[in-house]
């Protein structure tokens, strides 16, 4: 299954493709193609192409990504349906890919230029587009090699990726957030008033007019849920709200619902430093995330609800490596460092040596790619004359270096594997490092917003027995 999204850029090209071709994102470049261009050579090629049809300005380039679902793929794979669908979306257009492995799931980056080499025209891209030419041919080939697809009506194409990619995890989304939030207040409110002032307790900042928009403080949109749900509109919320004040009257509904007084944390006694301050703080997260509160939380912290799990990574990082203490995470950052220089120069020692053995390597994979066209040539055929004298000449540098076939190939075989688990090692230091530095910046923040957090809570239940 491959998740479709096409992006229209007005920067700097080279940026876009040096960002595709990143080797610790392609395992050094192996999982790349180009289309209509040269390798090395693409950013200036693309800049000719513009200024050889005087279309310099505006867009200079587009960004197609496709996601695939975790474990569904392979890198070779996606290098394959990505190539595919450049061959027939993007005939006469220049094109980069390159399919990076360092997440979780596997993603295909094609960028390509905006102006057509061969007629000159600009490329356009908009919704009809997109789920006409982009999305369908993305399905397709995805159902040609055998793949899932996203059944329509499944998602809704409103819906982003990553919140698509949330709530296919069971993770929460600000959407979700949202909606519950209005429910509960629905629920609670006595009149439309009484509605508002629970959201803005909640942390919401409201925006009027012909649709209620609503917006957690820091954020920069504001959402507008009554599109999608008549419930959510002014009219469907004092419909509501009247519902409750019959129930009122009916005696079948208090005028104040009663919500449990909400409990910190207390801390357990197994953990002590970084480790106690995270399990406190991924508690408040997850009883945010359940629903399971007044309208308490800050809305700093209910904006980190959306970080739950990478709060979780981090706190089984420490864990893993018995971190309690700020010394405890230097020294665990000192030894990744120290680990991830050496091994640093130990790719470089590897990629020297073959460098050194770059034309051989070449050599080798022309005599297995062209042997199919010397036959051809050896039989007469016409048409095979350049690939026959490249065949001829990768033997003769073979010939020439001294070094049996078989020996040079299985010294490639080794030199290539040890690359590839260099690069995994070294992601995974990487990987710890930036564990290291984003629990230094979380944990100084994660104290001050349980602190905020209590207080608002006593805060907004003086204001409800004010009310009573």
């Amino acid at each position: 299954m491959a998740v479709t999204k096409v992006l229209a850029r007005k920067g700097r090209l080279d940026v876009g493709i040096h960002y595709v071709l990143n080797g610790d994102k392609t395992n050094e470049q192996i999982l790349t193609a180009y289309l209509n261009c040269d390798p090395g050579h693409a950013c200036r090629q693309m800049l000719d192409t513009k200024r050889a049809m005087g279309k310099t300005d505006g867009v200079q380039y587009y960004h197609i990504i496709q996601s695939f679902k975790p474990g569904e793929v392979t890198p070779e794979l996606a290098l394959e349906i990505a190539r595919e669908f450049a061959a027939e979306h993007l005939p006469g257009y220049q094109a980069v890919i390159g399919v990076h492995v360092d997440k979780e799931h596997i993603h295909a980056h094609t960028i390509f230029n905006s102006v057509n080499a061969d007629t000159g025209e600009k490329y356009h891209s908009n919704a009809r587009s997109y789920y006409s030419q982009i999305r369908a041919i993305s399905d397709r080939l995805c159902r040609e090699h055998g793949l899932s697809v996203i059944m329509e009506g499944k998602a809704d194409k409103a819906v982003s990726y990553i919140e698509w990619l949330r709530q296919s995890r069971g993770q929460p989304t600000f959407r979700a957030m949202l909606e519950a939030d209005l429910r509960e207040a629905i629920e609670d409110a006595n009149d439309i008033g009484h509605f508002f002032l629970i959201m803005e307790h909640k942390g919401y900042e409201i925006k009027h007019g012909n649709r209620l928009g609503f917006r957690l403080r820091g954020q920069d949109r504001f959402m507008v849920p009554g599109r999608k749900n008549p419930l959510f509109t002014e009219d469907g919320i004092r419909a509501a709200i009247g519902g409750n004040l019959d129930a009122i009257a009916a005696g079948t509904r208090p005028a104040i619902i009663y919500r449990p007084r909400y409990q910190p944390y207390r801390r357990h006694p197994k953990y002590t430093g970084f480790m106690a301050l995270y399990v406190h703080y991924l508690y408040l997260l997850g009883k945010a995330g359940q629903r399971q509160y007044p309208p308490r939380m800050t809305p700093h912290l209910r904006r980190e609800i959306m970080k739950f799990e990478s709060y979780k990574e981090q706190f089984a990082f420490l864990r893993a490596h018995g971190i309690t203490t700020a010394e405890d995470l230097s020294a665990v950052r000192a030894r990744a460092e120290e680990t991830l220089a050496s091994l640093t120069k130990q790719r470089t020692i590897l990629n020297v040596r073959k460098k050194k053995r770059q034309a051989l390597y070449d050599a080798l994979a022309d005599v297995e790619a062209l042997a199919p066209a010397k036959v051809c040539y050896e039989k007469g055929l016409s048409g095979m004359e350049e690939e026959f004298a490249r065949y001829m000449q990768a033997v003769r540098l073979l010939e020439r270096c001294g070094v049996p076939s078989e020996h040079l190939t299985q010294e490639k075989t080794e030199v290539y594997n040890q690359l590839a688990e260099l690069n995994r090692q070294i992601r995974a230091e990487r990987k710890k490092l930036a564990l290291c530095r984003e629990i230094q910046t979380a944990s100084q923040q994660m104290e001050e917003d349980i602190r905020k957090t209590e207080t608002r809570g006593k805060e907004v239940e003086h204001d409800e027995h004010r009310r009573r």
